[in-house]
């Protein structure tokens, strides 16, 4: 028999949504039982945003430094793989212990309970042999693991995905990456920069697929640069492990048959929800589903709420704090916002950074939207001529132009991400284009291209 206990909230999944749900609805005067059989704080801080940023940034500087010779005079650099790996033990993930992220749930009133948790039913959750049942109801926030393709001798071979990458202690002499989203084009270009001979295998047509066209092509100029091989609208055949190397047999896009050898092979070819096995049947949904619908007010069933990546709007950890704050009101009673997703913002850390908010021009397109769509090239910018070396990109805006306002932009450059803001304020906001035409741009600025793309957009008319 099972031991029982009554508290108001049981949050299922503590990442970084779980986790300031928890602490905020503890706040509110709720006694919160928060469940993780992993990390406190989830993928973001231990295997994912920062630690694999304090790589990029290590990386990126190790490039630059390369760029003194066109700019400055001359500069050699000898790449330490070592002092980026220990920042990122010692500084952000704590050698991979979550004591003091466990501390802070406990300071805020949370108990925290360490397992796998279960629904058993509207309310209730069980971890270990203690029955949880939850008077307000359940947040789930169980997040997504790596996946890996069905490949041909890949299982039980000791293949890197991002979490492995992220606990490396040096950068391997030679690395395949088969994955070309954000995370595998991420990562192939970090190592790349620490002198790893890297190809990178993408079965779309381009790396970014997810992006705009152009912001695939800047970035892949850039992946040239850096020495990285691209192949694109490849197959992966088999996987081979022996003596210590990997053989990777790939079909490219012309129908050519390779074979890669690398010291380590990355897999970073999507995620997989955390929703098999959490006992979603006991309240009348699917267990096999990729995400769980959930409402404007991140309901997903009766006293059941879902946040973060299993509601299918982005794996971002911003999404998952934005999504946090709105199952709390609810929660707590508390009025709106509740969600809207029509400007959600995503930056991709590669050097250039790309940034993109909204409706790419082909989603816009298939949406109905009467798409016009204004480019500037970031080099021919003046900010962009002024950087040199390191200053490519391309503003990209999509417009209703019957509604008058931008549904979505593409920013592509050294600091595409903060570019970002200005677009997608605009977007989520629907201010007018011609209220962005107004507008007085500082100069030289990277975000002063925007004024060249809303006047590249008039020119389609």
């Amino acid at each position: 028999m099972s031991a029982e206990q009554h508290v108001d909230l049981v949050v299922l999944g503590l990442g970084p949504g779980g986790e300031s749900v928890a602490t905020e609805a503890a706040k509110a005067g709720l006694s919160v039982v928060g469940v993780d059989e992993r990390l406190v704080g989830g993928e973001c801080p231990y295997y994912g945003c920062i630690p694999s940023k304090m790589m990029i940034r290590a990386a990126n500087s190790l490039a630059e430094a390369h760029r003194v010779g066109t700019l400055a005079g001359s500069a050699t650099t000898s790449p330490d793989f070592s002092v980026v790996a220990r920042r990122i033990r010692e500084e952000a993930t704590d050698d991979w212990d979550d004591t003091v992220a466990v501390q802070r749930l406990a300071d805020a009133g949370v108990t925290f309970v360490r397992g796998h948790g279960r629904l058993a039913g509207e309310g209730v959750v069980e971890v270990g042999g203690t029955r949880y049942v939850a008077k307000v109801g359940v947040v789930l926030n169980t997040g997504t693991a790596p996946a890996a393709p069905p490949v041909d001798g890949l299982a039980g071979t000791p293949y890197w995905t991002n979490r492995e990458a992220l606990q490396a202690t040096e950068a391997p002499a030679s690395l395949v990456v088969v994955g070309g989203g954000a995370i595998g084009a991420e990562l192939a270009q970090a190592f790349a920069r620490f002198g790893s001979r890297v190809s990178l295998v993408e079965m779309a047509p381009r790396i970014l697929a997810l992006e705009e066209p152009a912001a695939s092509e800047v970035v892949a100029g850039s992946f040239a640069a850096d020495g990285i091989q691209v192949l694109a609208g490849a197959s992966v055949r088999s996987v081979a492990h022996a003596d210590g190397r990997f053989t990777v047999a790939v079909t490219d896009a012309g129908g050519t048959d390779l074979d890669l050898d690398a010291d380590r092979l990355l897999v970073a070819a999507g995620r997989r929800p955390n929703l098999h096995d959490i006992g979603l049947e006991t309240v009348g949904l699917d267990p096999a589903a990729r995400s769980l619908e959930t409402d404007e007010r991140m309901r997903a069933g009766e006293r059941l709420w879902a946040i973060g990546d299993i509601t299918g709007r982005g794996a971002f950890t911003h999404m998952s704090m934005y999504q946090a704050g709105i199952a709390v009101r609810d929660i707590t009673g508390t009025d709106g916002p509740w969600a809207s997703y029509h400007a959600v913002p995503r930056v991709t850390y590669t050097d250039p950074e790309v940034g993109a908010v909204g409706m790419t021009e082909q989603q816009a397109r298939d949406a109905g939207v009467d798409v016009r769509v204004g480019r500037a090239p970031l080099g021919e910018s003046s900010r962009g001529w002024i950087h040199g070396p390191g200053g490519e990109g391309v503003i990209l805006l999509v417009e209703d132009a019957a509604a008058g306002h931008l549904v979505g932009a593409t920013s592509v450059g050294p600091t595409g991400g903060e570019v970002l803001s200005m677009l997608a304020t605009a977007v989520h906001a629907k201010v007018p284009t011609a209220v962005l035409r107004e507008q007085v741009l500082a100069y030289p600025t990277f975000h002063r291209a925007v004024s060249t793309a809303l006047a590249d957009l008039d020119a389609t008319d």
